[in-house]
This record gives structure tokens, C-alpha cells and sequence, in this order.
């Protein structure tokens, strides 16, 4: 493993390629009571806030969901499931993104991440833009978030074999790469939502941000 982290102050801009964003809402969502995408907030679903941001900044977008598959089928983009069974967590929705993505450059996002930057994906790419780099993952307030990443699609057979042997967690997997971490300093932005507490407190940020 090689990690690199990347600030941006005075970094050449690369020419960026089509790149294919999959938006994570395969989980059960128990600690909330249901699909964490579909849960409402300021009255959108929190997948729809996601869409928001990472369609302006994507060729191509997939949900990865293992249930409801109607329900988000609406919002207008192709719907995947886990190819690998038993719910084994986001790699596996990752895994058939990288399988079913048309570009080679495919960025995860999960769906209850609502108030993501609109620069992420180009920020995302700007580290991960050298020869030898395979991913890039965001950093906040020191902390790297696992599953706002970017990775080349040459990464599946080694997501495959890790997933094969057992492996389920996202930063175990990060760490076997030639990594890039892309330091970035708006906590807000990366505000996720995991309980009925947290969707009240970004209920707020939201009211806040339109007052």
C-alpha cells in the first residue's frame, strides 16, 4: 500500500474523464427505521439531496439497493443490487458498480451523506490522477470517510479476491490500494445520517441554510 494525501493550493487542474458515481443505499437502515435514502429531510429524500450534488459532477449514476427497488427506481437512474449475496455491506454495492459501470472511473458516495460539496468528484480525481495511483478517499477533520471514494475499474479483481477471502471493511480494503487522500476541511459538507437524531440536527443545517 502507498498513501499520498493531496491538499490543492497551486495543483495544474486535470482534464477530467466520464466517470460513473454510485450512490450506496443497500444497507437495512435499522438504526433508523428503514431505507436511510428514502427518509425525508426539509421534505426531499435524502437520496434526492445526494443526486443533487454528484449528477452535476457525473456522465453516469447507479443506486445500489437491495430492496424498495421501485421506490428508487423513480428518481430516474438505473437501480443495482449486491451481486454478492447475504448483505455483506457497501463493498458489495461497489463491487457491482465497478461490474456494470460504462466509465472507468467510478466514484462511491453512501446516500445519507445529503450536503456533499459540488466540487467533490473533480477533487476526488485530481489526486487520483497519476499513473500510479488506483483510489482516491476523502478526509475530514482528520478522519478518512471510507465510502466517499474514487476508484479505476482495475481495482475489481482485487476487490473480488478481498471479498472472496472474507473481507467486509471498507478501510481494510482501502489499505491494499495505492491510495491518494484528499484532505478537506467542511465537516458540515460530510454531515452523515445514521439515526432519527442525526436526521433532526441535519433537518436543522437544512432550515439554517435556507433562512
Amino acid at each position: 500500500m502507498r498513501v499520498t494525501q493531496v491538499e490543492f493550493e497551486g495543483l495544474l487542474e486535470p482534464v477530467r474523464p466520464a466517470i460513473t458515481t454510485v450512490i450506496l443505499a443497500g444497507g437495512l437502515g435499522t438504526r433508523i427505521g428503514g431505507a436511510k435514502g428514502l427518509q425525508l429531510l426539509h421534505g426531499r429524500a435524502l437520496i434526492d439531496w445526494v443526486l443533487d450534488s454528484v449528477s452535476r459532477q457525473s456522465e453516469e449514476i447507479l443506486i445500489n439497493a437491495n430492496g424498495l427497488h421501485d421506490d428508487y427506481l423513480c428518481f430516474g437512474y438505473p437501480v443495482i443490487a449486491d451481486q454478492t449475496p447475504n448483505w455483506i455491506g457497501p463493498l458489495a454495492g461497489l463491487q457491482s458498480a465497478l461490474r456494470l459501470a460504462r466509465h472507468d472511473w467510478v466514484a462511491s458516495v453512501p446516500c445519507d451523506t445529503p450536503f456533499l460539496p459540488d466540487d467533490l468528484i473533480a477533487r476526488l480525481y485530481k489526486a487520483a490522477s497519476t499513473i500510479t495511483t488506483e483510489a482516491s478517499v476523502a478526509v475530514v477533520a482528520g478522519k478518512r470517510q471510507p465510502t466517499i471514494a474514487l476508484y479505476h475499474k482495475n481495482v475489481l479483481p482485487k476487490l473480488d479476491a478481498y471479498l472472496n477471502l472474507g473481507g467486509r471493511k471498507v478501510n481494510s480494503w482501502l489499505e491494499t490500494l495505492h491510495l491518494s487522500e484528499v484532505v478537506l476541511d467542511d465537516a458540515i459538507a460530510f454531515t452523515n445520517i445514521n439515526t432519527l437524531d442525526d436526521l433532526a440536527r441535519a433537518n436543522q443545517i437544512a432550515i439554517n441554510a435556507h433562512t
